[in-house]
């Protein structure tokens, strides 16, 4: 609120700036951090225009800063830096008071790569056809930057891909099974990727979508049912954000806010109301905000900028989290709260962590893939226990993967592969920690980023 004095000068107003953002949060990447924040209550006398985040290396005191127009706001090129975040709100009469995040680990300039489980066709990338039950490295590079199921892209951009390949899903135009990675093609400009096991799509720098693999159900959104076996460009559109592929289905956000889906469509999974395959993207419903979305075997989850979770499509085990067990075709949203941070919709159950580091799980249960201790399906969010450090949460089928915001990594449920890394084979229905190293940057199914510096 605006400062009026009084005494003579009863009729000056000295103009104020905004309060400090709230609900401050941070997720790293390599070399980045990605700033989330609520805006704060009193804005001052004028609205926000701006934003402004600024990490400071804990070390020397140097400063790296961005602004954006909302939450979140990315502060890339500080690699191998602690550093603490800090944001502040700015309207016509300047930047308001502060607010301060203390990350508390390492902002990783790099990563090594690690797989596990099984291996029948390579699917490890270690060159062998052995089934793991410990994470074993890949190769001895340190530039990875993110991985997903048998796709990987390093810092400098490029993609590469392993194991098999039956529908040309590795994308280097063959369809032999490859038990290390590979390169697809020489571009420099891949940016995210995400890998449903039979078909893979991705994002570029300049925001493009591209994709490649097997296209029964029209999953590579090409309006056409013919396979691809190298990326092909979907559409000519240059705002693609951030896309998800799981099972026959893929969905994406574009950078406008709008949510787009397209592949086979049982139990209503795309979420455009109807339960007909589409082979070319669709838009679901006519709302922006979406910010995120994670698509499990036959449903969809998402977040939006308000941190609000909905979902939509199979629900015959409740893993909507709605209380039903009655499948959706469009969206609904799960509960009332705002504090939903990161999601992953697997095979008829979905897990999410809160900004608050607390880790939710509902839906089918069986082998424990929950981590409730339990073999009992649930229908509606239920707390993995108590703890409140969790950051990134994967689990594609009947087996989860989680990093803690500590470095470390927890897995749970079926385990007859060596699927947990854990050393056994034995299932487990509540979390048990992969060794003792404290670096986990990402984890994807059964691979994962261990950082460096």
């Amino acid at each position: 609120m605006a400062r009026r004095q009084g005494g003579t000068l009863g009729t000056f107003t000295p103009l104020s700036t905004p309060n400090a953002p709230t609900g401050l949060s941070v997720s790293t990447s390599i070399g980045s951090a990605s700033v989330s924040f609520a805006a704060p209550a009193d804005t001052g006398d004028g609205a926000i225009t701006s934003y402004i985040v600024t990490a400071i290396n804990e070390s020397t005191g140097a400063s790296t800063g961005a602004t954006g127009a909302a939450s979140p706001i990315e502060i890339s090129g500080i690699g191998g830096q602690t550093v603490k975040i800090r944001a502040q709100a700015v309207n016509n009469f300047g930047p308001g008071r502060l607010t301060e995040f203390d990350t508390g680990n390492v902002i990783y300039s790099g990563a090594e790569l690690y797989a596990w489980g099984i291996n029948t066709s390579g699917n490890v990338g270690d060159n062998t056809v052995i089934n793991r039950s410990s994470p074993v490295q890949i190769g001895a590079l340190t530039t990875w930057y993110q991985v997903a199921s048998r796709v990987a892209l390093k810092t400098d951009g490029t993609l590469w891909a392993w194991g098999v390949n039956s529908s040309g899903q590795i994308g280097d135009d063959t369809t032999v099974n490859k038990s290390s990675p590979v390169q697809i093609g020489a571009l420099t400009t891949w940016y995210q990727v995400a890998s449903a096991g039979n078909h893979v799509a991705a994002v570029k720098s300049d925001n493009t979508l591209w994709v490649w693999g097997l296209n029964n159900d029209g999953q590579l959104g090409l309006n056409v049912v013919v396979n691809r076996s190298s990326p092909v460009q979907v559409g000519v559109l240059t705002n693609w954000a951030q896309v998800s592929a799981q099972g026959a289905n893929t969905a994406a956000v574009k950078t406008d806010g709008t949510l787009w889906a397209w592949g086979s469509n049982g139990s209503g999974g795309l979420g455009d109301g109807t339960t007909r395959a589409k082979s070319s993207p669709v838009q679901i419903g006519l709302l922006t905000g979406w910010a995120k979305v994670s698509l499990g075997d036959q449903s969809t989850g998402a977040i939006k900028t308000d941190g609000t979770l909905w979902m939509w499509g199979l629900n015959s085990s409740g893993g909507l989290g709605d209380n039903t067990v009655i499948s959706k075709s469009s969206p609904v949203q799960i509960g009332a709260l705002t504090s939903w941070y990161q999601l992953e919709a697997g095979d008829q159950h979905t897990l999410s962590v809160k900004t608050d580091g607390t880790l939710w799980s509902w839906g089918l249960n069986n082998f424990g893939r929950l981590g409730l201790g339990d073999v009992l399906n649930r229908s509606s969010p239920v707390q993995v226990g108590a703890l409140t450090n969790w950051r990134q949460v994967s689990s594609p089928n009947n087996y989860t993967s989680c990093v803690k915001t500590d470095g470390t990594l927890f897995t749970w449920g079926l385990n007859t592969s060596g699927q947990l890394g854990d050393g056994t084979v034995i299932n487990r229905s509540s979390p048990v920690q992969v060794g003792a190293l404290t670096s986990w940057h990402q984890v994807s199914a059964t691979a994962a980023l261990l950082g460096v510096v």
